[in-house]
C-alpha cells in the first residue's frame, strides 16, 4: 500500500514503543488494594514476568498477556505484523502455546484514511495465521493518536511454566535476536535510515519467537523472558533479582544491529532507553573503558525483541547450534553466577 502519511509522525512517542518505567509504575500501583489471593494463580502481579498464568486443571493453565503501542514504523502492514509478533511473544516466553487473540485499536477514523487501519489489521492477521493463533474479536475507539496491539491467550502445562525467576548458577545465557531496535526506530522518525536498513529492523521485530520457543522445549531451560521495553539489561536485572542470582554479560558477544552506535552517537537515543539506564544503574557494573553510548545500547528499549534464555551449561552449545540451524540469530551472551545476587556485571 502506498500512502503519504508518515505514521511515526502521528505518535507523540514515535520511534519507540516504550513501556512505563518500573519506578513510575510502582508509584501508581503502591496504593491499590492487594488482589485477592487465589491458589490457582501461578504467575501474577507479584513478579515481573511477561504474562499471567492461571491454573484451570491439573493439566492445563492459561497464559494471558496484553500489549499495544503507537506506530514505530511508517508502513501500516508492517506495524500490524510487529504489534502481533510482540504481543504473542509473551506467551512463548512463558513456555506456552498461543491460541487466541483480541485486537485493541485506537484510531483517528475521521482524519486518517480507513485503508491505513485495514492494512494494520491485515498485517496483524497474517502474523496470527503464521503463529496458528485464532482472532476471536477485539475493541476499537476513536482517538487522535493511532495505537494498536493485541490481548493473547495461550495454554501451558502447570508444571512446565517458564518464568524469569528460575535461573541457576552455572547456566549460560542465550539471546535470540539482536538489540538496538529502539535506536533504529527512533532513527526512522528522523529519516536517517535507508530502505534496506528499515527492512532489516522491521524483519527483526516482525519475526515470531515461535521457532526459538519450540527448539528450546527439549532442553534443560531454567528461565526465560523476552527482551522488550526495559532493554536487555533491564529484563536481565529482573531475571537476576527474581532468581536470586548474579548475571555476567559479555558485551562483545551481544548481537547488535548495524549502525546502532553511529546513530546513537548522532542523537537517536530514545527517552525510554535513557530511563532504562538510569533505573538500573545501581544494579549494573560496567567496565571502566565502556563509554555512555555503549552502556545505553545495552539498555536500549526494544520492541518485539528476542528471548533471553537461561539454560544448563551442558545444553547451551547444543541448543545454540540448533537455534542457529533453524535461522534464529542466537548468541551465548553471558552466564549466571552464585555471587553478586540481584546484580549484573558487564565485561
Amino acid at each position: 500500500m502506498e500512502t503519504e502519511i508518515k505514521l511515526t509522525s502521528l505518535s507523540s512517542k514515535g520511534g519507540c514503543g516504550c513501556k512505563i518505567g518500573p519506578a513510575d509504575l510502582s508509584q501508581v500501583l503502591r496504593n491499590l488494594p492487594t488482589p485477592t489471593v487465589d491458589p490457582n494463580l501461578l504467575v501474577g502481579l507479584d513478579t515481573s514476568d511477561d504474562a499471567g498464568v492461571y491454573k484451570l486443571t491439573d493439566d492445563i493453565a492459561i497464559v494471558q498477556t496484553l500489549d499495544f503501542f503507537t506506530p514505530i514504523v511508517d508502513n501500516p502492514y508492517d506495524f500490524g505484523q510487529i504489534a502481533a509478533a510482540n504481543a504473542i511473544s509473551d506467551v512463548y516466553a512463558m513456555g506456552g502455546k498461543p491460541l487466541t487473540a483480541l485486537n485493541i485499536v485506537a484510531f483517528p477514523i475521521s482524519t486518517l484514511d480507513k485503508e491505513i487501519l485495514s492494512e494494520i489489521l491485515r498485517g496483524a492477521g497474517d502474523k496470527l495465521k503464521e503463529a496458528n493463533v485464532t482472532l476471536v474479536g477485539g475493541h476499537s475507539i476513536d482517538d487522535k493518536e493511532p495505537k494498536f496491539g493485541l490481548a493473547v491467550t495461550g495454554v501451558v502445562h502447570p508444571n512446565k511454566v517458564r518464568t524469569n525467576a528460575g535461573a541457576k548458577p552455572g547456566d549460560k545465557l542465550i539471546l535470540t535476536k539482536p538489540i538496538g531496535v529502539g535506536i533504529l526506530t527512533t532513527s526512522i522518525k528522523k529519516n536517517l535510515l535507508s530502505e534496506e536498513e528499515i527492512k532489516r529492523v522491521t524483519s527483526v521485530m516482525a519475526t515470531l519467537n515461535k521457532t526459538a520457543a519450540e527448539v528450546m522445549e527439549k532442553y534443560n531451560v531454567h528461565a526465560t523472558t523476552d527482551v522488550t521495553g526495559f532493554g536487555l539489561l533491564g529484563h536481565g536485572s529482573e531475571m537476576a533479582i527474581g532468581s536470586d542470582v548474579g548475571i555476567i554479560i559479555e558485551a562483545n558477544n551481544v548481537p547488535i544491529l548495524p549502525r546502532v552506535r553511529e546513530l546513537a552517537k548522532a542523537g537517536s537515543m530514545p527517552g525510554g532507553t535513557k530511563n532504562n539506564y538510569n533505573h538500573i544503574k545501581d544494579v549494573v557494573t560496567y567496565p571502566d573503558y565502556m563509554d555512555l553510548i555503549d552502556r545505553h545500547i545495552l539498555c536500549d528499549a526494544v520492541t518485539s525483541g528476542g528471548l533471553l534464555i537461561s539454560v544448563d551449561k551442558n545444553d547451551a552449545e547444543t541448543l545454540l547450534s540448533e537455534l542457529q540451524e533453524n535461522d534464529v540469530e542466537a548468541r551465548i551472551i553471558g552466564e549466571v553466577t552464585e555471587e553478586n545476587k540481584g546484580k549484573i556485571i558487564v565485561r
